[in-house]
């Protein structure tokens, strides 16, 4: 058997998540499970929950934003949450606190100075706390209650209370933990709101490992249950992905097929591109009939959406210049009044972005008072957009291509790009990497099945959390549920379980019927896959085909192999247009520069056991077919392999009880 390599698994929900509008439950809310999903993103934060149709949808909260900035804003006596609180860091910067989530679980010496917020509230060390990061903002208590009335004559009699002064001036000092926790409170009351009864339960997404670990999930774990909710379970956010894309309405299975082509493999690696406001985050993924398993993942902090903003605002800036004359500097900006012009600006360019993904057309951004009290009014088309995030879009491709070396695969293994992130609705960032990638023609991805337009399923600001709410209605299930098979399952989810370091294939696993047929010389034979590489163990393989025997013999051999597959690169000279067909002969042909075309190689590794016996069943065709007068039988296969690496054959003719049954046993 071929060696086994460790990693992490993960179940996909059996939950379907559905495109559209939401709007509060109008009919009995008992229906509706009381869990919610939770992508809680270091820039910006979304909510799903599972609704009594069947369906995880993402909502929005009281100001209806779906996507949620994580931001909270201080301004006198009223405190902001979520886009209300990011428009104060115009003129109110210093009183508001945004990418406070990566900072949960860290001490402030662990904070390097290159880390520290420059356009939000500053990070300081908490004044009676050791090594503790925390924010210093300035707010106005309400004012004391008045003065009673007194029984007493006084100089001043009245019946009237004496009113005490205006609020007070002062400040305040929140942890990361206390902003945390004021954020998610906010986030269970929407739910709240929208279910119309209380959360029981909530899964929550964190980045990988590597990048969040155990103390800052722990942290998170705190928060959340100080917020009010009790965490079902911290889902890393590749796990999110394969439980929404694992469903079979996005598979596109059955009644549920989507607009878009072919349904999907079951069997298929999958690219998880999450392109956030302030870092990118790669997953190579293997799905083998909905089970999961991660072969490599990277993050690149140095990539995200932010540096679009960047050179966007940057555009915008020369374009004021260029039409009032008036300067301004940008990204970075020293003057007051040109920080709070590209906070402005900023802010403006949320708006021109979502038209840019949605519409082919032209996109404006009007900002008023910009500065020096002139307002401005600018657009910007796709072809330029694209041509301004063209150096990130080449930084997400050159990511993807390290990542893809480091586990040893090619573009040509990827089967579906899956985006995730604001920016991974930008159609020119899936134009880009289908091209400079390196990936196949027929790669699916959101973009090219159509459903990712119009808050479809493939909507990349919505898939996680509609992943964690499909998690959380089926941990809900299980934890309700008295079956001792489910509480075995629901024990498989805790942090830690043996069951969730698995083992997988490095190989694929197979049959071959020799034969000498001219398409099958690179193996020998007639090759049927059974178990994929890359398959999460213990997996179980059926496969029914019809198999040729002998005329006189009628027996069914084949041999079981261990395959290695591969690709092989070759350069061709393109095919000449009938253009160049018609040039002169004198002129001197330039010499055109080849092409490479990939194709997929297969080599036998190791035989692992062969099988042989007399057909039972076995039929002589009729008719006046290709096939007339042969004999087939049709035969089940199936691979079971252990959690050890052990394998079990067994090849069962269909048809009758006294058909052909072989067994053999591979050990690892």
């Amino acid at each position: 058997m071929s060696k086994l390599q460790n990693g992490a698994s993960s179940r996909g929900a059996s939950a379907t998540p559905a495109p559209g509008t939401p709007t509060p439950a109008t009919g009995p809310t008992s229906l509706l499970p009381p869990v919610v999903g939770i992508n809680f993103g270091n820039s910006y934060a979304s909510i799903a929950v599972f609704t009594k149709e069947g369906l995880a949808e993402s909502i929005a909260n009281e100001d209806g934003e779906r996507q949620i900035a994580c931001a909270i804003a201080f301004h006198g006596e009223e405190m902001y949450i979520g886009n209300q609180a990011k428009q104060q860091l115009v003129k109110n910067a210093k009183n508001s606190i945004v990418g406070f989530r990566n900072l949960l679980g860290k001490k402030f010496s662990e904070v390097p100075g290159s880390e520290h917020p420059t356009l939000s509230a500053p990070i300081i060390q908490h004044p009676d706390l050791a090594d503790t990061i925390a924010y210093k903002v300035e707010v106005l208590q309400p004012a004391p209650s008045p003065l009673p009335t007194s029984a007493y004559t006084t100089p001043a009699a009245s019946h009237a209370p004496t009113p005490r002064s205006e609020p007070i001036p002062s400040t305040r000092i929140l942890t990361v933990h206390d902003v945390t926790v004021i954020f998610l409170r906010s986030l269970l009351k929407s739910a709240e709101d929208f279910l119309g009864k209380p959360i029981t339960g909530a899964v929550i997404s964190v980045p990988e490992a590597d990048t969040f670990g155990e103390k800052q999930r722990e942290a998170l774990k705190a928060a959340a249950k100080e917020a009010g909710l009790n965490v079902l379970q911290l889902l890393d956010e590749a796990a999110a992905v394969v439980a929404l894309t694992t469903t079979a309405l996005w598979s596109g299975d059955g009644e549920e097929q989507q607009e878009g082509g072919e349904p999907l493999g079951k069997d298929r690696t999958q690219l998880v591109v999450d392109l956030g406001a302030s870092a990118l985050s790669l997953h190579l993924v293997s799905v083998r009939e909905g089970l999961s398993y991660v072969l490599a993942s990277s993050h690149t902090p140095s990539v995200g959406g932010d540096k679009i903003d960047d050179k966007l605002v940057a555009f915008f800036a020369a374009d004021f210049t260029k039409k009032t004359k008036v300067a301004l500097k940008v990204c970075p900006a020293t003057a007051v009044a040109d920080q709070r012009a590209e906070a402005k600006l900023r802010l403006a360019i949320e708006h021109t972005k979502r038209t840019i993904s949605a519409s082919p057309g032209a996109a404006t951004c009007s900002v008023e008072s910009l500065k020096d009290g002139l307002d401005y009014t600018g657009a910007v088309n796709r072809m330029r957009f694209d041509m301004l995030a063209s150096p990130i879009y080449a930084a997400v491709a050159d990511a993807i291509g390290a990542l893809l070396a480091r586990a040893a695969a090619d573009a040509h293994d990827v089967d579906e790009v899956v985006y995730v992130g604001g920016t991974g609705c930008l159609p020119g960032l899936d134009s880009r990497l289908c091209v400079q990638a390196g990936f196949r023609e027929d790669v699916q991805t959101p973009f090219a099945r159509g459903i990712v337009v119009g808050g479809g399923v493939g909507d990349p600001t919505t898939i996680i959390a509609r992943g964690c709410a499909a998690q959380a209605a089926l941990l809900d299930a299980l934890a309700t549920s008295d079956a001792q098979e489910d509480k075995e399952i629901l024990a498989a989810f805790e942090a830690g379980a043996e069951a969730n370091q698995v083992k997988a294939t490095t190989k694929t696993l197979g049959v071959l019927f020799p034969n000498n047929l001219p398409e099958n010389r690179e193996v020998g034979g007639t090759w049927i896959p059974v178990v994929q590489r890359e398959t999460a163990l213990p997996v179980r393989r059926i496969v029914a085909l019809d198999v040729g025997v002998e005329e006189g013999s009628k027996r069914v051999a084949c041999e079981v192999w261990e395959v290695v597959e591969g690709i092989r690169t070759e350069k061709v000279a393109p095919p000449k247009s009938s253009d160049d067909e018609d040039d002169d002969e004198d002129d001197e042909e330039e010499e055109e520069e080849e092409v490479e075309v990939k194709h997929r190689t297969l080599a036998k590794h190791a035989l692992l056991a062969a099988l042989d016996g007399p057909a039972q069943l076995a039929v002589q065709t009729k008719g006046k077919g290709a096939d007339r007068g042969r004999w087939f039988t049709r035969v089940e296969i199936q691979f079971v392999v252990g959690i050890d690496g052990d394998l079990n054959v067994e090849l069962r003719e269909i048809g009758g009880a006294e058909g052909l049954v072989q067994r053999v046993h591979v050990a690892a």
